[in-house]
């Protein structure tokens, strides 16, 4: 349990440092920026992601993989001409993809959109694609020879970059009266930010490339063997991206339906995804964490057949991811549009964390779940649920959010109810399991103390005279003691904690 204790540990400090890194990005944009540039650009965002997934064709799980499988084989020498299969058919599909995305950009702004300035924004896009299909190369042979350390200082390296870049670089370019340019400026500063990660990436491969013997084959790679492993992988991500791509289309198109402007509609989706959803992610770094040790440990466990072992890290997972979600729900519910406010400079206060903090409580202990599945081969199951939550938001966000009495409040609602679904046909599966005893108590207390932490702040302490930051001190201590005498929060748990750490150091 110790080595899965300190994998989180360290996985938690990496991961918090990129969403810090991120948040601090999305703060200074906002700020900088302005709401609706920021609106352009979020919209534009995801069409990115989605053009990656289509150039890249899962060729860097693939690359990742295959290195793997050879370096555990002491088979290095045949590492190099992997890369260049994988180089040749990245080339290949950059060739064939590109000029059709071009042309379906216009398409793309100006009738899915509804707003021809995302145009020139998603051609800056575009044109940075090709850049992260050659990093995500480099990233997958690193990977594959346990090169760890090198992927993760490279996403740092790019965060501050961008960080840097936004904040001393694009104040120079903003132009109020054209947000439309002030974004492509922007989609600019995420291309040299992946120009960076690329060029750090690159240097590593260099250094850490294994070199062929004389006796090796100089023979090519096959590419069968990449592209059966590279197609589904491919098809996977491309639906997850491919629903993410219709979110703002679907967005969009209902709040014009409603009778709102474009221009507003992309402003207000800009706000939402650039900044209350953010928000509302950035705690789910310790969940995020635990996802990844817990594939590897819940598999050591079902292999060992010690299904005692198997629970009680399932259970310790389960319990402190809703922890963290009791926290956030309670923090966000109270003062999350303030902070919002206080943190991005927003021009108004709209109340869509009281509506999204109560259901994201589910998000916190969802990438768990869906790790524990994947560990017990349940990962068809998981991805299906991840699909119809998917599915399940974009259409009740057209139905909700194309209604003029609720309109962006539709939309609101719908994120959560995704959500839901998702977090909730997971637990179903997870109960389903005959192996798995854990039961729905790691997730009823906790939020039971959330919704009486958020009463007796809101109606029992609601005309006290503190300012901003004592208040949510306040709240956090309320939480905390609340938690202590149900005995979620357990003095064991740190003393267990502290003993690894200090091992560790």
């Amino acid at each position: 349990m110790g080595s899965f204790v300190k994998g989180t540990l360290f996985l938690t400090v990496v991961i918090f440092l990129s969403k810090m890194f991120g948040f601090v990005y999305r703060m200074q944009f906002m700020r900088i920026a302005g709401e609706e540039a920021v609106g352009i650009y979020m919209t534009a965002y995801p069409a990115f992601i989605f053009f990656i997934s289509i150039l890249q064709l899962g060729i860097p799980l693939a690359v990742a993989k295959v290195v793997a499988e050879l370096h555990a084989k002491r088979k290095d020498g045949q590492l190099k001409s992997v890369m260049t299969t994988a180089t040749r058919w990245s080339i290949l599909s950059i060739i064939i993809f590109t000029p059709l995305l071009y042309l379906f950009i216009p398409y793309l702004a100006g009738t899915l959109l509804h707003n021809d300035g995302t145009k020139l924004t998603l051609y800056v896009a575009l044109g940075a694609v090709p850049i992260v299909v050659f990093s995500g190369l480099f990233r997958g042979y690193l990977q594959g020879i346990a090169v760890i350390s090198a992927t993760a200082w490279s996403q740092m390296l790019e965060q501050i970059i961008r960080i840097s870049l936004i904040t001393f670089l694009l104040p120079f370019f903003v132009t109020p009266e054209n947000p439309a340019l002030t974004a492509t400026y922007a989609m600019g500063i995420t291309a040299v930010g992946e120009v960076f990660s690329l060029v750090y990436l690159y240097i590593h491969y260099r250094l850490k490339k294994k070199k062929p013997k004389k006796t090796d084959s100089t023979k090519a790679y096959p590419a069968l063997p990449l592209l059966r492993i590279a197609v589904p992988s491919a098809g996977s991500r491309l639906f997850g991206t491919f629903t993410w791509f219709l979110e703002p289309i679907v967005f969009l198109k209902a709040l014009t339906v409603s009778g709102l402007t474009a221009a507003g509609a992309t402003t207000l989706y800009g706000v939402i995804s650039g900044v209350h959803v953010p928000l509302l992610l950035f705690p789910s770094f310790i969940p995020n964490a635990l996802a990844i040790v817990l594939i590897p440990a819940v598999s050591d466990a079902v292999a060992r057949s010690n299904y005692n072992l198997l629970n009680e890290r399932i259970g310790i997972s389960l319990r402190l991811s809703s922890l963290i979600g009791c926290y956030a729900a309670t923090y966000f519910f109270i003062h999350g549009d303030e902070l919002a406010m206080k943190l991005f400079h927003l021009e108004e206060n709209r109340g869509f964390m009281r509506i999204l903090a109560p259901i994201f409580y589910f998000y916190y202990i969802q990438s768990p779940l869906q790790s524990i599945l994947q560990a017990v081969d349940e990962a068809r199951p998981a991805m299906m649920n991840s699909i119809y939550g998917g599915l399940a938001k974009l259409f009740v966000m057209f139905v909700l959010a194309s209604q003029p009495f609720i309109r962006e409040f539709g939309a609101i609602i719908a994120i959560g109810f995704g959500v839901l679904i998702t977090s909730f046909l997971h637990m179903a599966t997870l109960r389903g399991h005959k192996m798995i005893s854990a039961g729905f108590r790691f997730f009823a207390v906790p939020y039971g103390i959330f919704i009486l932490t958020s009463f007796i702040q809101t109606y029992l302490i609601s005309n006290s005279s503190f300012d901003f930051w004592t208040n949510s001190a306040l709240t956090l201590i309320i939480l905390t003691l609340l938690l202590i005498l149900t005995n979620q929060i357990k003095i064991s748990d740190f003393k267990y904690l502290t003993s690894i750490i200090s091992r560790r150091l």
